[in-house]
């Protein structure tokens, strides 16, 4: 008994040796909890729209204050005109627009029928249907309310319209995240591991020891993985066009930087990743923690970041696969330039360089 009981000693010992490793077992579970009680949910709330109101009559305004008291819909713009419609998408500031017909409430009034377009962004299709049924029922529950009032059969009929994916294909929602989730694994995930290997196996300490700059050593490992990714990307983008029927409506010009820009951020996170772990079993675990989950959670990938705590999105704005999902569907599905996602693109570059700085002044040139 006193050998199997100094043995477990032992294998205590040995856990409580590695302290990252310890930490990463004992915070994951708070983590996977925290983030798959907060941020997976099917609700949709505080949901970013826009009202074109030409008419501004009673019933206009009683229709758009129900949909300011709902939970639903934050409404952050009010259109001058039709023409502006178009680029208030593109520039992904909201996600619906209400469209109310002119002289609203006189049509309604004298036809007892009056006409509301409901345009919802459905590059996300489970989200525009779910936001067009909120819109829908609240303007039905406006006519339910008239209908109490008075024997007039008025009627108010919603015109959905769902663009950028009228055909509601899922594929328009799923191919940037999983082109992102791809290339953040392949260049981010198997870099580290690839670099953790040699100081596991004792051989990082010759190569450090050898006449070749350990700059060079380090861009040697990296440089494989860049241009696999690149076939990979290729192999992706090909397949979303022919067999998913996806299309580039942007530059593809445009996109192909973007998706480099992300491969260069994805390879210096597994640089960084590299130099804070030692075996391979750490560097698997830390990059589960930072690059598969909270690439599939937080990133927009299948749930809307807007839908999650306050919290949840702000560290959701340090996750680089957020802002590369955001602009490959910007160019992919909207069709829209560099005009439209430049602040994303200057904050994948800032992340590529902040990294960069930091993995290789954190490299460690001497092995302990």
């Amino acid at each position: 008994m006193k050998q199997f009981i100094t043995f477990v000693k032992k294998e205590f010992y040995h856990i409580f040796r590695d302290v990252r490793t310890m930490m990463i077992l004992l915070l994951m579970p708070i983590i996977q909890i925290i983030l798959f009680g907060f941020a997976i949910t099917t609700e949709v709330k505080n949901s970013k729209i826009a009202i074109y109101d030409p008419s501004k009559d009673i019933a206009t305004q009683q229709i758009i204050e129900r949909l300011k008291a709902s939970d639903y819909f934050e409404i952050t713009r009010y259109l001058d005109n039709s023409s502006q419609l178009d680029d208030v998408f593109k520039d992904g500031k909201v996600g619906l627009v209400v469209v109310f017909s002119e002289r609203f409430n006189e049509t309604l009034m004298h036809t007892g029928k009056a006409q509301v377009q409901i345009l919802a962004d459905a590059t996300d299709p489970n989200t525009a249907t779910t936001l067009t049924n909120y819109a829908s029922a609240i303007i039905s529950s406006y006519q339910r309310d008239l209908l109490s009032q008075t024997t007039i059969p008025f009627q108010i009929v919603p015109e959905v319209k769902l663009l950028y994916n009228p055909q509601m294909k899922g594929a328009y929602n799923f191919v940037p995240g999983v082109l992102g989730m791809i290339l953040m694994l392949i260049c981010a995930m198997m870099t580290s591991i690839s670099i953790v290997r040699e100081k596991e196996l004792g051989t990082m300490e010759i190569l450090l020891v050898s006449p070749m700059k350990p700059i060079y050593i380090i861009l040697a490992k990296a440089v494989p993985y860049f241009f696999i990714s690149c076939v990979n990307l290729a192999t992706v983008l090909l397949l979303s066009v022919f067999v998913l029927n996806v299309p580039i409506v942007g530059s593809l010009l445009l996109l192909i930087l973007v998706c480099l820009i992300f491969i260069i951020v994805s390879l210096s996170l597994g640089l960084l990743v590299s130099t804070i772990t030692d075996t391979q079993l750490s560097a698997m675990l830390v990059s589960g923690m930072v690059f598969l989950m909270p690439v599939m959670l937080l990133s927009g990938m299948i749930f809307p970041t807007e839908n999650m705590p306050i919290a949840l999105q702000y560290v959701s704005n340090i996750i680089p696969a957020k802002w590369f999902i955001v602009i490959v569907k910007d160019i992919m599905i909207k069709g829209t330039g560099i005009g439209s996602v430049w602040k994303e693109v200057l904050v994948l570059c800032g992340m590529a360089l902040v990294l960069i700085i930091v993995s290789l002044k954190k490299f460690k040139i001497r092995l302990e």
